[in-house]
């Protein structure tokens, strides 16, 4: 057996580490397409007994036979996204996006039993404009009476009962 010393384990050493960093590297991929930030308060939430992916698609399939604007579908990630949109008509808008009139969706499919998901879903609107706020700080929950707001929490209560937890089940 052959022993190795001096630059030749060196170079082995190295190459090893370089192996190691490379396997680390991309056997880990913290990339995410969501968010980073979290719902606002006061958005609608449910457990349902699907998985992530799955939730996922069904809810941007309620969403897309609503008629909203739906931009953005993760579906590994959980996360569904509209356009900013007319209240009233359904249709993207460019216009200026304050008031409840113009509003926008999100939804947070995040796991949590096992075959579980967590569906939160808000329905945001930016009720002033400040030039030095972010303006994700400026989106609060539109009102409990708003029209898409309120279908927004029978989607959820809906899809809570299509598909219902294991423990609530009678």
């Amino acid at each position: 057996m052959t022993r190795i010393t001096g630059p030749a384990m060196i170079r082995l050493v190295a190459a090893h580490a370089a192996l190691l960093l490379l396997v680390a590297i991309t056997g880990c991929q913290p990339y995410t397409p969501r968010p980073n930030f979290p719902p606002v308060r006061g958005a609608a939430r449910e457990e349902i007994f699907l998985d992530v992916p799955t939730a996922t698609r069904v809810l941007s399939e309620i969403l897309e036979a609503d008629s909203l604007p739906v931009t953005r579908v993760e579906e590994r990630d959980g996360y569904i996204e509209t356009a900013w949109f007319d209240a009233t008509t359904k249709a993207p808008t460019s216009a200026r996006r304050l008031g409840s009139d113009v509003v926008r969706v999100r939804a947070w499919i995040d796991p949590a039993r096992r075959g579980h998901s967590w569906i939160t879903l808000e329905t945001v609107y930016r009720p002033l404009a400040d030039p030095a706020l972010d303006q994700r700080d400026l989106e609060v929950q539109v009102p409990p009476d708003h029209p898409v707001g309120k279908r927004m929490t029978e989607v959820v209560t809906e899809l809570a009962k299509l598909y219902e937890p294991v423990s609530s089940a009678k």
